[in-house]
């Protein structure tokens, strides 16, 4: 490939793409009119701390009121605060005739009190003069009010956290807390936390966050009961969507001369522009940016005057003509005109008009919390730092709607030229490309339930015709939550009632830190000739186990890593059988990788669980083996496909270039993984091993002993 000869790859890459069940569980409403999770969230009302972990459109604010109006009602809480990070998400805790759906209560909130009515309520000087208005809701005998995060930090600020006892406090996007000191929110609700007399509910679509902070101190979250919803769990149980692609498409030159290369105008779309600072942007500016764009679909034809959507003609592939309703989020010139767009998106009444836009652009909105369930195709152009945000990107597409089969996300991301002898910030913006689908490809894949072998068959699940068998492999599946249970063999079980909730709950949050580390997905990637997979699974990770988690005894810190990686290592292996699988079988099968026909409802929702199976089937599972096993092949494997040899090789001597010998803390990890080893064996790690794992374990006892000499000897002297 040349850039004279063709500006963009041809190919599509899918990262990531699943097929989807269409059990239409997630759909379905008990007496109540509550959904499965939203069931499974008020079975939990009781609790004081209480933390929802569920996808976008799995109903998390609805759930939030009907936990609310149980507290209001039932538990002596004298009244709500519902606090969201900007006001357009403030909508979605609008009144809401939940009687009409089988509950006992409406939810209502009085206008005066949805502070995000307000307009630019989410910015610091309005924010803090709605601090007067929370105050005079405090001193009411009314029950509920919505604001702003930016208008909550100012309220505590001024009236102290003591104003808020017997409170409900419910934080919506929650990932926006840290326990970071410098971090406000997160300041004041281990205020809140340490005060013990407000009730907190947390939601998130995405319990983890693009700087790799915690979200909540170890101490704070053992406080919160969690309930946990995946997204395996709510993809299966739609009733429309079968099929969701996740994947790259590189260009070169400038963005919008290859954006129509991904673009497909008749599938309902949101476009988000890369930040005029980034290296994608053209630096022509924002708003000539989005008008390439638009020229590029085809001919503009003025201004919808009610709406303020833009009107652009496309001839279709049948030769007809049509006109597309575009919305331009990134124009802020004219605060009317964007009020005037922002409104007739909001608009109630055209909520289920397919029809009433065809594709939206946008800078900084419409991620989380924007609720546009026709969109189809949500296309990101220029790398994420972020892998909350791409999080959330990726959940515009996936709502459920009649008539939409097929969704996507497509990262259009510059690659990296061969010719330029620095490619540093390329290198670094491609590896957050790829740990962002590393990341959904755990976040999309089923929960895994891991024992050690013959500890025997677990309640709820099914171990197919023949059971449970002692002795054998076994795989079982729990047909009501998609979990799969796999035994691993010398599979270390944690002991502390804190290391087994992190294994049930945090392992996508270790195994993001993982992914956002640099240095092991550097070498993972692109130094596989030198490196050790035991370097990366047993230190890289076990260090972050360590970091994370250092309440935690020894032995429950190698449990957790254990868990962490074979959860990581089972989902790139077992999509690595399934594709060769689908190339003997000449690629008819759809999976996690294949494509299939997204019309055709599947058999079974289970293809990540077919390349286990096959995985198992070929080897006796064990930890050694999973620790054995390079976690980044998988993506370099797509990533080679993409881009051509010499563009890889130029990456690939960038980053061997970096490598540097070990410093003294690998060693000193090395040294005691070299005692496990000696309890295990009998004896030390030889350095003359043929084994690559055995003999780096020898060379970090020798440099740790050097060090602890030269220490010795810097003290004497």
């Amino acid at each position: 490939m040349t850039t004279s000869e063709n500006p963009t790859n041809q190919r599509t890459v899918p990262a990531v793409s699943i097929k989807i069940a269409c059990t239409g569980a997630s759909n379905k409403a008990n007496e109540l009119g509550m959904r499965p999770m939203q069931e499974r969230a008020y079975d939990k009302r009781g609790e004081q701390y209480l933390l929802i972990k569920s996808p976008p459109a799995s109903g998390k604010s609805r759930a939030l009121m009907f936990v609310a109006l149980d507290k209001l009602a039932n538990q002596g809480i004298q009244q709500a605060l519902i606090v969201v990070p900007e006001r357009s998400i403030g909508s979605s805790f609008a009144d809401e005739e939940l009687t009409k759906h089988g509950f006992w209560a409406d939810w209502k909130v009085k206008p005066h009190w949805n502070l995000c009515n307000v307009p630019n309520a989410d910015d610091e000087k309005v924010a803090k003069s709605k601090v007067k208005a929370v105050g005079e809701f405090l001193a009411s005998e009314d029950k509920v009010l919505v604001c702003t995060h930016a208008t909550f930090r100012f309220a505590v600020e001024e009236l102290g956290v003591e104003a808020f006892d017997n409170r409900l406090i419910a934080i919506d996007e929650f990932h926006h807390v840290s326990s970071n000191p410098d971090n406000k929110l997160g300041a004041q609700l281990s205020q809140f936390m340490e005060r013990d007399k407000a009730h907190i509910v947390a939601m998130t679509g995405s319990y983890f966050r693009g700087d790799s902070e915690a979200v909540l101190s170890p101490t704070d979250e053992n406080k919160f009961e969690t309930v946990t919803y995946t997204y395996y769990e709510q993809l299966n149980g739609y009733t429309y969507l079968k099929a969701l692609d996740i994947g790259y498409f590189f260009y070169t030159g400038k963005y919008t001369d290859a954006v129509m290369k991904v673009l497909d105008p008749t599938l309902k779309t949101i476009i988000h522009i890369p930040n005029v600072n980034s290296r994608e942007s053209t630096q022509m500016g924002k708003h000539i940016e989005v008008e390439h764009i638009m020229d590029a679909m085809g001919t503009w034809k003025g201004v919808d005057e009610e709406t303020g959507f833009h009107l652009i003609e496309i001839t279709t592939e049948m030769g007809n003509k049509r006109i597309l309703k575009v919305a331009d989020l990134v124009d802020d010139s004219d605060a009317a005109k964007r009020s005037k767009v922002l409104t007739a998106l909001k608009d109630p009444k055209q909520r289920f008009n397919r029809d009433h836009v065809d594709i939206i652009i946008a800078l900084g909105m419409a991620k989380e919390g924007f609720d546009w369930i026709w969109c189809e195709h949500a296309l990101t152009i220029g790398y994420r730092s972020s892998l909350t945000e791409i999080v959330q990107i990726i959940g515009r597409a996936t709502r459920d709607a009649e008539g939409k089969h097929r969704a996507k996300f497509t990262n259009l991301i510059a690659e990296p030229d061969a010719s330029e002898k620095l490619v540093v910030e390329a290198v670094n913006d491609m590896l957050k490309a790829i740990a962002a689908s590393l990341l959904m490809e755990q976040v999309l894949a089923p929960r895994f339930e891991f024992t050690p072998k013959d500890q025997g068959a677990l309640d709820g699940f099914d171990y197919g015709k023949d059971g449970y068998q002692k002795g054998k492999t076994n795989v079982g599946i729990n047909g009501k939550t998609g979990q799969v249970h796999v035994e691993i063999n010398d599979l270390k079980k944690p002991e502390s009632e804190e290391a087994n909730r992190i294994c049930k709950e945090d392992l996508n949050e270790i195994i993001t830190a993982f992914v956002q580390n640099k240095s092991a997905i550097e070498r993972g990637l692109f130094d596989q000739e030198n490196v050790v997979p035991e370097e990366l699974t047993q230190l890289a990770l076990g260090k972050i186990v360590q970091e994370k988690y250092p309440e935690l005894e020894p032995e429950d810190q190698e449990a957790v890593r254990q868990h962490a990686i074979a959860a990581f290592n089972l989902i790139q292996q077992a999509k690595k059988e399934l594709e060769q699988a689908q190339q003997t079988l000449g690629g008819t099968t759809a999976g996690p990788s294949g494509t299939g026909n997204p019309d055709d409802k599947p058999e079974s929702n289970i293809a990540f669980i077919q390349g286990v199976k096959r995985f198992m089937n070929v080897r006796d599972l064990d930890i050694d083996l999973i620790d054995h096993i390079n976690p980044f092949e998988s993506a370099y494997a797509v990533l080679s496909k993409a881009m051509d040899e010499a563009t890889l090789r130029q990456v690939q001597a960038h980053i061997s270039a970096k490598r540097i010998n070990l410093s003294p803390e690998e060693a000193k990890e090395l040294a005691i993984r070299a005692v496990q080893f000696k309890k295990e064996r009998g004896r030390l790690p030889d350095i003359n091993s043929q084994d690559a794992w055995e003999k780096r374990m020898a060379e970090g006892v020798a440099a740790f002993a050097r060090f602890k000499a030269q220490e010795k000897a810097k003290a004497s002297s």
